[in-house]
């Protein structure tokens, strides 16, 4: 994501949450159900509380703790957005995100590149006549044209055509050719994990309705948010939204110059959405914060401190930290998208979606799975992939083989940084005004809970190390 506000400072108050759009435009709050906390914070008037993640301590081995580094101890909340002042103000986070060019930031307005299939369709009337001096956003670029009428085409014919995608806007020859190959190195471990989930649940929907919990309310939502926000001290830094359009479970993007979470309220479950709120805010968001500070913030600085891509560890941290304290740490997700992308570089369209069928039992949600795999494509009958899906287990796997060796509290506090480049760079950082997420205060904890994963997944440190090697 990119974050650009270069002259905008937050004022000092709580976070805006916008629970419909009748809040937005004025209108008149809806209430909800009492709860005990209403006299303290009007903004989350009659709350209901939620149940947190479990928690669940895995097998012990190897356990590395380490002592708190100086500068990087637990620290106050804090009412200020760090992340928008100063003179520099960019905040870079990769796909499943939203960016902003100048053009729609200066107007307070967002372009998405939110995961396929949540992208929006593109603009008409008031900024159509400019659409032609904009640089494609790329997953907008990605994003059909064609997508809806294509999917009722593919339904109607039982699953037997293969999808012929138009594309509004160019879609960039050199990223097409970036992505247009799959790996197959971690296949093995994709189908693995995804195994080890049937082998114990039967299907993915039945781990969901046994490890996600019961669907929260909105009321219970806000008090879930709030407390996590307190934790990590960004009170009034990030302005979330509920919606029922998404079809991910959530989005950033940069709303009228302001750090924006759109969560969907068909996927907050009881039990995993602190994981997502983790995810998006305790590794995204404050890695970006920290970012700001560091003398690599910018392109040229990156260039100037010879720094690797921050993928795939920025997406490999975040996605641990998803399942980070469940007591299944299950990486499905990840494994079913590199496996996804594997197969759509020998398969078609029609192929790939009844071959995912010994894995997802929804039709829909194979369908979103192969349009991810598949996007950039216009003849779907022919193999091909966007392979770009693959960072995520590839980031995971990179993590747990290092996991004993890592600096995680350095890894955050030193922003869009890969775990290679944190020794490195370590003795240039600025760590004073570093953020700490706070499920990272307990080093030994954190580190059980990582051992946790790399055993319900049922990989090894044996394997890891011989699939990479030092």
């Amino acid at each position: 994501m990119v974050l650009d506000s270069p002259a905008y400072h937050p004022p000092l108050h709580p976070e805006v949450f916008h629970a419909d759009p009748q809040l937005k435009s004025g209108g008149k709050k809806k209430e909800c159900p009492p709860c005990t906390r209403a006299q303290q914070d009007p903004l989350l008037s009659h709350l209901s509380l939620g149940r947190k993640e479990s928690d669940a301590s895995g097998p012990g081995g190897r356990t590395k703790v380490l002592k708190p580094l100086r500068g990087l101890e637990a620290r106050p909340p804090v009412r200020s957005c760090l992340a928008f002042q100063g003179p520099c103000s960019w905040m870079h986070r990769s796909e499943s995100s939203c960016t902003v060019n100048r053009k729609d930031w200066a107007r307070g307005q967002i372009r998405s590149a939110a995961s396929l299939p949540y992208l929006p369709k593109a603009r008409t009337e008031e900024g159509a006549h400019t659409a032609g001096k904009r640089s494609p956003c790329l997953l907008v670029a990605l994003r059909p044209a064609n997508l809806e009428a294509e999917r009722e085409r593919f339904f109607r014919s039982s699953c037997s055509y293969n999808p012929q995608f138009e594309y509004g806007e160019s879609v960039p020859g050199t990223v097409l050719e970036k992505y247009k190959e799959a790996s197959g190195q971690f296949l093995s471990q994709a189908i693995g994990i995804i195994s080890a989930v049937l082998e114990k649940y039967g299907t993915y929907e039945s781990f969901e309705a046994s490890n996600g919990g019961k669907l929260l309310t909105k009321c219970q939502i806000w008090s879930i948010i709030r407390k996590y926000m307190q934790k990590e001290g960004c009170s009034g830094e990030v302005v979330v939204q509920l919606t029922e359009d998404l079809l991910s479970q959530a989005v950033m993007m940069v709303e009228n110059s302001r750090p924006t979470l759109a969560i969907n309220l068909s996927g907050a479950r009881q039990n995993w959405l602190e994981g997502m709120l983790r995810h998006e805010i305790g590794t995204h968001y404050i890695r970006g914060v920290n970012n700001t500070y560091q003398p690599w913030h910018s392109m040229e600085g990156r260039k100037q401190y010879s720094l690797k891509p921050a993928n795939p560890t920025e997406e490999g941290l975040a996605s641990l930290h998803s399942v980070l304290f469940r007591k299944q740490p299950f990486l499905w997700r990840a494994a079913l998208l590199y496996y996804t992308v594997c197969q759509a570089g020998r398969m078609s369209f029609c192929e790939l979606f009844h071959d995912l069928g010994r894995y997802v039992q929804d039709a829909g949600v194979r369908w979103e799975y192969c349009v991810r795999a598949k996007r950039g494509q216009a003849d779907t009958s022919l193999p091909g992939c966007f392979s770009k899906d693959q960072v995520y287990l590839e980031g995971i796997l990179q993590i747990l083989r290092h996991r004993q060796t890592i600096d995680f509290r350095l890894l955050a506090a030193l922003g869009k940084v890969s775990y290679e480049d944190v020794d490195h760079l370590k003795k240039y950082g600025v760590l004073e005004k570093a953020r700490i997420p706070h499920f990272m205060q307990d080093l030994e904890r954190y580190m059980q809970q990582l051992n946790h994963i790399v055993t319900t997944n049922c990989l090894n440190d044996e394997e890891l190390e011989r699939l990479m090697p030092e």
